[in-house]
């Protein structure tokens, strides 16, 4: 996590992510004139903070747009915050707080972590519903074909639903997209919603998640999520990103992931 550190120890650093946190998504060009910084310090900046696993970036056409990445922080957090001093947790804390609960005026959420496997088996572990119901808590089947329904089973011995979700993208083990669920019935009882809540939700459009994998050094793979296509303001962003207590999102369901790959225990 040395890395982490020097990133943050930086005050133009500083700057950037504030900056990207006020407004997620940005390009350099973007950047620079946010910041009144010169392009070459910007990129140079951008270079620390991305090898350091803070931000990540997206390609767009012609532009590539930088995101905010809490995994790091939360590695930080989770597994080694009791070394350092009271000012480092502090600020750590601080910016835990900021990447993963503040709501990003772009509806859209980009999610980059490095695990310890092959491509293939984190592609089995995306799509065979054996390994889903380990960290997911839920079977995902499916052919896994461009236009072929997903179909879930909640435990081993639920019934089989078909939420609406369709196979958008199948390339494995590289690339993997598919139409997200709306609120069903028993997220009213998981968020303690009314019926009422619960029938506005519902109003939301569908949203798409995509998933890319790509080798990382010799033993580890990168794998980026990128959940887009939201209402804005809406209930899904809030609840996809860990900003809707209970539910930890994202963030939580990929940490199970990674736990159950690198350890083979799942802590779901």
């Amino acid at each position: 996590m040395d890395e982490v550190f020097k990133a943050l120890a930086d005050p133009s650093r500083r700057r950037l992510l504030d900056s990207l946190n006020a407004r997620n998504g940005q390009s350099l060009r973007e950047l620079c004139s946010e910041l009144d910084m010169a392009r070459q310090s910007v990129s140079k900046h951008l270079a620390v903070l991305i090898d350091a696993g803070v931000v990540t970036t997206v390609r767009r056409g012609r532009e590539k747009l930088h995101y905010l990445n809490a995994e790091p922080i939360n590695a930080i957090a989770d597994r080694w915050i009791h070394r350092y001093d009271r000012g480092r947790v502090h600020a750590l804390a601080d910016l835990k707080t900021a990447l993963e609960h503040h709501p990003m005026s772009s509806p859209e959420f980009v999610y980059t972590t490095y695990i310890r496997t092959t491509p293939e088996t984190l592609w089995r572990a995306l799509t065979e519903p054996a390994f889903t119901l380990r960290y997911w808590g839920a079977e995902l089947k499916s052919d896994w074909q461009p236009g072929s329904p997903l179909l879930w089973r909640t435990g081993a011995d639920g019934p089989l639903e078909d939420l609406g979700q369709v196979v958008l993208e199948a390339d494995p083990p590289r690339r993997l997209a598919y139409t997200w669920h709306g609120f069903q019935p028993d997220h009213a009882e998981f968020f303690g919603w009314s019926q009422e809540k619960l029938a506005e939700a519902q109003k939301e459009r569908r949203s798409k998640v995509s998933f890319d994998i790509t080798p990382h050094g010799e033993n580890a793979v990168r794998l980026r999520v990128t959940h887009d296509d939201f209402d804005p303001g809406g209930m899904m962003y809030e609840a996809i990103s860990g900003n809707l207590p209970p539910s930890g999102g994202w963030p939580e369901l990929l940490a199970d992931l990674k736990t159950l790959l690198e350890t083979d225990k799942a802590t779901v």
